[in-house]
């Protein structure tokens, strides 16, 4: 067993520190449910997931996170992104840090994660944002680590880690519990940032 790294149960986060001049991260609307219900029935977005998701299991993966960042003041936040300064925010997907519910062979542990309408794609959002929320995790959440994990074929999403200076943590690939035997999405691979390293990118 680990030590536990969880921060306390509820820590408030200043909403400036979730912000850039482009992206902002914060509680979710239902207005948010509809254009991320289409991001999760999007095959290409959803490829390294088991499958993708109907309207009524999209909803309610909305009210899980909302009500994780009710009860914890932190959580995977809804993503907008400003295309120009003054123009309205465009709902991009979520961004930010939770407590993975699964029995994972490295628990506890808090992760980072992001999931983006594909218009959104290649734009460097996702790791923008991430790395707000990284560093809510460390200065305001007082965390010693963050974690990552994606499936092993997902190589944009590992390439974000890498750049947020995250490192594979070889030897600890694993299996996801709630991925069914046999489909393609169940082989994981983690990588692991520690506070000092972290601290140490300035």
């Amino acid at each position: 067993m680990q030590p536990d790294t969880t921060p306390p149960t509820f820590t408030a986060i200043p909403p400036e520190q979730l912000a850039t001049p482009r992206l902002r991260l914060r509680q979710w609307t239902e207005a948010d449910k509809e254009p991320f219900a289409a991001l999760n029935a999007d095959p290409v977005v959803m490829e390294h997931f088991p499958s993708t998701l109907t309207r009524a299991q999209s909803d309610a993966m909305v009210d899980r996170i909302r009500g994780f960042i009710n009860q914890h003041g932190w959580g995977f936040w809804a993503a907008d992104y400003f295309p120009e300064p003054g123009q309205a925010p465009e709902f991009i997907g979520f961004i930010g840090l939770s407590i993975p519910p699964h029995d994972l062979p490295f628990n506890p542990c808090v992760e980072v994660g992001w999931r983006l309408a594909r218009p959104f794609w290649g734009k460097g959002l996702a790791s923008e944002g991430a790395r707000l929320a990284v560093r809510a995790g460390f200065e305001t959440l007082g965390l010693q680590e963050i974690v990552a994990m994606t499936q092993l074929r997902n190589l944009r999403s590992r390439a974000v880690m890498e750049r947020l200076g995250m490192r594979e943590a070889v030897g600890e690939e694993f299996e996801h519990p709630a991925v069914p035997a046999g489909s393609h999405a169940r082989a994981m691979c983690l990588y692991r940032l520690p506070r000092g390293s972290w601290a140490s990118r300035g």
